[in-house]
């Protein structure tokens, strides 16, 4: 690849960027999964090799955790961490109470163990990811394989009791084979347009026989670093109510940067 970096893709870059300066020497962390986590691993795996940055860090995917291999950061699983400072990860929506819809990778299962096993959940996105109210994007809900036909149709005839705007679900599929997950299920996306109550709903759904995790996080983030395409980056922690403005200054001739438009 050659030339500029696209605005979305630099407005990922200078997210992670931010966010890298957040974790500090010693620090166990989450790393999520996504096109712009994937930035993160690539931000810390030059902290790592170039800066003696130390850190230990528990992957969310199987995909993450060969970037993070490959990039030199040393990866170990939940159960020998633990407990982590932070998890970094990043969101298909996010609203103004920092709740968010992910799983738009599929891993928002892994995704959400690890983030609820930290002090910290920490969201990196473009601005384009922050809306008013959560919905439009697919909302992805894990099933077990065995009769996830019955888990939709149970699904779809909750949502005619939810706040919802549409209630049509389709199996997320990979080629013309459904999609799987690290653990082996699949996925059904919810087309529901707006989610009125996105709390109630997730609650619900994971009542539901066959439903293993949705992706809803409510009262998950604590902070989202927000990216412009100009290097502009926005910092909102939802705990302390503040808002921190920056400019990170980025050049092609950065090895980092170059590293990454190859």
């Amino acid at each position: 690849m050659t030339g500029e970096l696209s605005p979305i893709d630099k407005a990922k870059f200078v997210a992670a960027k931010r966010a890298a300066e957040m974790i500090e020497d010693g620090m166990r962390v989450g790393l999520g999964t996504g096109s712009t986590a994937a930035w993160l691993v690539r931000c810390l795996g030059d902290l790592v090799q170039n800066e003696g940055l130390r850190i230990t860090a528990v992957p969310t995917s199987s995909r993450t955790a060969a970037l993070a291999r490959d990039a030199g950061i040393h990866v170990v699983s939940l159960d020998e961490a633990k407990w982590l400072d932070l998890t970094i990860d990043g969101a298909d929506e996010v609203d103004p109470d920092l709740n968010l819809i992910k799983g738009g990778g599929g891993a928002h299962l892994q995704e959400k163990i690890v983030a609820t096993a930290s002090d910290q959940m920490v969201v990196i996105a473009d601005a384009s990811k922050m809306v008013d109210t959560l919905g439009a994007f697919p909302l992805p809900v894990e099933v077990l394989p065995f009769g996830w036909q019955s888990s939709q149709a149970l699904i779809e005839e909750t949502l005619v009791s939810m706040d919802v705007m549409g209630r049509r679900s389709t199996l997320r599929m990979n080629g013309g084979a459904p999609f799987m997950t690290d653990e082996g299920n699949y996925i059904l996306d919810l087309h529901l347009k707006r989610i009125g109550n996105a709390r109630q709903l997730a609650l619900v759904l994971n009542q539901i026989p066959g439903v293993i995790e949705n992706g809803l996080f409510i009262d998950i983030c604590d902070t989202v670093v927000i990216g412009y395409g100009d290097g502009r980056v926005e910092v909102r922690d939802i705990n302390e109510g503040t808002v921190e403005k920056d400019k990170l200054d980025f050049v092609e001739a950065d090895n980092l940067f170059t590293d990454l438009m190859d």
